[in-house]
């Protein structure tokens, strides 16, 4: 323990507002004895007189003065306690001087004073008032036995009850320490606990997979938000019963508990998707049940992620290796071309030419995957931006103006790495123009604003007979294609790219043609967002 002389602490202005309070009662008391004397007060000599009338309401005015210092000017602690101890020192040796000296037992006042100045005083004050009210008392004494007669064999009275205010300073001094020592280590203690509680709270609430804590009779006493939207509980906090909003879960969660097992459980949600439940016992009080939801779809996608992760490592490290072998067809099949046979010949070598191009296509679309990963995020003016990209699209591909129109667009920023956009728009706006009529508008290119919410959405929309439903599910999968010539890779690589920019891509519904959506941030340029950010359809 610390030096119990030296050691400090904050300012106790509670206790010491009880101490006043104390000190208050104790001189209403005095002044009610003087007023309305009884048979033990007589015994004290506490007689109603001038003097006794000024020395008790004194007492009372300066006990209430102290009292509202205490409350309302809560500045130099030690100041306003020395000052009040000092009031009790002379008011109670006054009080012992008219009742008799140490024999009244009016120096027990004296004792409590000091333990409780003690137990709110700081360092080597509380010995300083222990020997002030070591010397009033014994200079009240001999005063006495001077100017009154008081016994003089008293006088050993009065040095053992100054003995006793030492040890009671000192040993509520010691007690004071240790209590503020234990305060102070719960306050930490407690501080550490709420930051846990609110740190482990943010994490729950951060999951991506379904927490609940189910107390006992079924009761969720707390979920996270995703929990709350996987099983559809209402949005308000409360306590609800888990057998009226998931009677499935309900009836798995009674099952386990009463049978055991660490089989999970498959199930539907609110929103359909298909879920998984895992439980698993708490070690509180209470016998709370930890209930565990996984988004099976979820897992399953991101299994689908990883394989075509693994798979276009590999295809890109074919791909490679494929190219150089191809140049070297290529280049061969031009020079068979330069010499002149016959119209049997001259097809073939166009077949094999035809498929050197589409398979060199395929080959820079697959080697194009593993560039995606170096996105540079930049902050672009996205219509000027498709103003752009518009104008070279027509000259590259000898369109008249017009076919591919570009709406007019308000000033809007959006995030994204100008090749990648590049890229995108060249892949959709090509997919537009093969399927649509090549008319005067065929293909729009819009942009707006997603709902105030940060985010920019370009439409690429254009007049053809659109996506059939039943491949709408397929259309961004590899090597998925509905054209002869097409690779496969075009939507995939244009949706793996969105997702490196922090945007994505959707296929939205459309009465006619096909309504393809980029949406990209324009708020941030920060990398990257989930891949599942959703476009407005």
């Amino acid at each position: 323990m610390q030096n119990w002389l030296s050691s400090t602490w904050e300012a106790n202005w509670r206790s010491f507002q009880y101490f006043n309070l104390y000190r208050l009662v104790l001189a209403a008391l005095f002044f009610l004895a003087i007023v309305f004397p009884h048979d033990w007060t007589a015994r004290l000599n506490l007689l109603p007189s001038p003097l006794m009338f000024g020395l008790t309401g004194g007492y009372m005015l300066v006990t209430v003065a102290g009292l509202l210092l205490a409350t309302h000017w809560q500045r130099r602690f030690n100041s306003q306690l020395s000052a009040q101890m000092v009031v009790d020192v002379g008011v109670v040796s006054s009080l012992m001087y008219l009742a008799g000296g140490v024999s009244s037992g009016l120096s027990v006042l004296l004792l409590v004073s000091l333990a409780a100045a003690s137990l709110v005083g700081r360092g080597r004050l509380v010995l300083f008032y222990a020997a002030l009210a070591t010397l009033a008392i014994l200079l009240t004494q001999i005063y006495g036995i001077v100017t009154k007669d008081f016994d003089e064999s008293s006088i050993v009275q009065a040095g053992l009850i100054s003995a006793g205010f030492f040890a009671t300073a000192i040993l509520a001094r010691l007690l004071g320490q240790r209590a503020m020592v234990n305060e102070d280590l719960a306050r930490r203690r407690g501080e550490a606990l709420g930051n846990q509680i609110l740190i482990s709270q943010r994490v729950v609430e951060r999951m991506q997979d379904g927490v609940l804590i189910i107390a006992k009779r079924g009761v969720v006493s707390h979920c996270n938000p995703v929990a709350r939207a996987m099983l559809g509980l209402p949005g308000e906090d409360g306590q609800v019963e888990l057998a009226e909003q998931a009677p499935i879960l309900a009836r798995a969660l009674q099952a386990w508990d009463k049978d055991g097992g660490d089989e999970g459980l498959h199930f539907c949600g609110a929103d359909g998707r298909e879920l998984r439940a895992r439980f698993e016992r708490t070690a509180s009080f209470d016998g709370e049940v930890l209930v565990f939801l996984d988004d099976v779809g979820r897992i399953k996608e991101r299994a689908q992620q990883l394989k075509l992760a693994s798979l276009g490592r590999l295809t890109a490290s074919i791909a490679h290796e494929i190219r150089n072998p191809l140049s070297a067809i290529g280049h061969a099949g031009e020079l068979l071309r330069e010499e002149r046979r016959g119209e049997m010949q001259d097809r073939l070598l166009r077949i094999l030419n035809d498929n050197v191009i589409r398979l060199d296509r395929i080959v820079g679309d697959i080697l194009e995957l593993g560039r995606q990963s170096r996105a540079e995020p930049e902050l672009l003016r996205a219509d000027e931006f498709c103003a752009s990209f518009v104008e070279h699209f027509n000259a590259t591909e000898s369109l008249s103006p017009g076919i591919v129109l570009l709406k007019e667009m308000s000033p809007l920023n959006i995030c994204f790495d100008r090749s990648h956009l590049h890229q995108v728009l060249w892949n959709l706006v090509s997919n537009a123009l093969r399927h649509s009529s090549r008319s005067h508008g065929a293909v729009r290119i819009e942009l707006g604003s997603s709902h105030g919410d940060g985010r920019v959405e370009l439409h690429v929309i254009d007049d053809g007979p659109g996506v059939p439903e039943n491949v709408r599910e397929q259309i961004f999968e590899p090597f998925f294609t509905t054209h002869t010539q097409g690779t496969g890779l075009g939507l995939f690589i244009a949706r793996e790219l969105c997702a490196t920019n922090g945007a994505s891509l959707a296929l939205a519904e459309s009465s006619a043609g096909a309504h393809f959506i980029v949406a990209g941030r324009n708020d941030t340029c920060l990398l990257p967002e989930p891949n599942g950010a959703r476009a407005a359809k």
